[in-house]
């Protein structure tokens, strides 16, 4: 029977690149002279510092850019609250979110059970979704049906197989 998984993952060797190359934005920019603005990454959560909160909103889309030249979806970013920090200065976290949490999971099978073709069975498995059904035909339909929906994270579809 034909099957695929749907998964959230980022590529993490993009995400660094991407960081790198903010880095040294930062550091050329005129913008960003004496402002002792930082970016700095720790696997999947990235701090941003600077001296002002306009300078933070530049520091973010900058990364913004960056990250959407490397083909990596905005829709897993989630910021934290900006923070006071030392020497007058602000900071922010902003995570990155990988795999489907069981609520999205649920959210996928519901959409799929009441918009998908009929003949089309999906279950949870981890932090992923398997679907099966008789068609391939029918898979791709639920692939166009995911796409077009906005589940605020972003899916790919992996693992295919007839």
């Amino acid at each position: 029977m034909p099957s695929f998984d749907i998964v959230s993952e980022v590529d993490r060797q993009e995400v660094r690149n991407a960081i790198d190359q903010a880095q040294r934005e930062v550091a050329n920019r005129f913008d960003f002279k004496n402002t002792d603005s930082s970016i700095e990454q720790n696997e999947l959560a990235i701090t941003f510092r600077t001296v002002s909160e306009d300078r933070l909103q530049a520091l973010r889309m900058l990364v913004e850019e960056k990250l959407v030249k490397r083909s990596v979806s905005l829709k897993g970013l989630e910021y934290g609250k900006v923070e006071e920090a030392t020497q007058n200065t602000v900071r922010q976290i902003l995570t990155i979110k990988v795999g489907i949490s069981s609520d999205k999971a649920r959210e996928i099978n519901r959409l799929i059970k009441e918009k998908g073709p009929k003949g089309v069975s999906s279950q949870t498995q981890g932090e992923s979704v398997r679907v099966t059904g008789k068609k391939r035909d029918d898979l791709q339909a639920v692939m166009t049906l995911l796409k077009g929906a906005d589940l605020e994270i972003p899916l790919q579809f992996n693992n295919f197989r007839d």
